[in-house]
């Protein structure tokens, strides 16, 4: 993600770039790094651009736990909102203690429908770092086999207050070659080895997805209660 300001995105400049650096290393690094994570709390950032608009920034408080239990708050906008999934419990459904015609309502929703993806490109059964890491990962090596990835290494950055390596990778501007992206910018803690930041651009060069996780805690020991409906933090019932 980029840094949010008001009505402003700061992009970096590629003048000061290291070209192919081998960005498959510090995947790898990352890779490793995960397989020692089965919990962890941020502070989640999200822009995406939705049915053609890009949406407000969503800033929430999330916590993840393996094998994959979501639990996400919502501080701006939708404050008091908050959405809860465990795979294979209630039903497979998604937990929505959300927005409605009477104020907040809870609701159980098809993580895939159309109200639970109304403003998301990407459904909760997609979320965490795994999956992310995981997506970029395949695309990346993808490239690097078939020669197709330019790689780029714009040096250490800060994001967060954490100092990050940020790598940028360049597909084929070509969306029938099967790649997710044309280009992805990537920040990657220098000592946790997490991304911290990352943003997605399509075939026409634009922004279309910025997710950041400020704060990020590993490992905080999480457990059951954090992912009950009926913790009573929480406002489902």
């Amino acid at each position: 993600m980029l840094f949010f300001l008001p009505g402003a995105f700061l992009f970096p400049s590629n003048a000061a770039a290291q070209e192919n650096v081998d960005v498959a290393k510090w995947l790898n690094q990352t890779e490793e790094a995960l397989t020692k994570v089965d919990n962890y709390i941020a502070i989640f950032h999200r822009v995406e651009i939705v049915k053609g608009k890009l949406i407000p920034e969503e800033v929430t408080f999330l916590k993840f736990k393996r094998p994959f239990k979501v639990y996400m708050r919502w501080l701006r906008p939708g404050k008091g909102q908050e959405t809860l999934y465990v795979e294979g419990a209630n039903g497979n459904k998604m937990r929505a203690h959300s927005n409605g015609l009477v104020g907040l309502v809870t609701l159980n929703l098809d993580p895939t429908g159309m109200l639970a993806m109304e403003n998301s490109r990407h459904a909760v059964t997609e979320a965490g770092l795994q999956k992310l890491v995981g997506k970029i990962s395949s695309n990346f090596s993808r490239g690097l086999r078939s020669g197709e990835l330019v790689s780029r290494d714009h040096g250490e950055q800060v994001v967060y207050g954490r100092k990050t390596r940020e790598l940028e990778g360049i597909l084929p501007r070509d969306v029938s070659r099967g790649y997710y992206c044309y280009r992805c910018i990537l920040n990657l803690d220098l000592e946790t080895k997490m991304p911290i930041r990352l943003q997605i651009f399509d075939w026409d060069d634009r922004l279309v997805e910025c997710y950041g996780y400020e704060g990020l805690v590993l490992n905080p020991g999480l457990t059951d209660k954090d992912f009950d409906q009926k913790n009573p933090e929480y406002h489902f019932n």
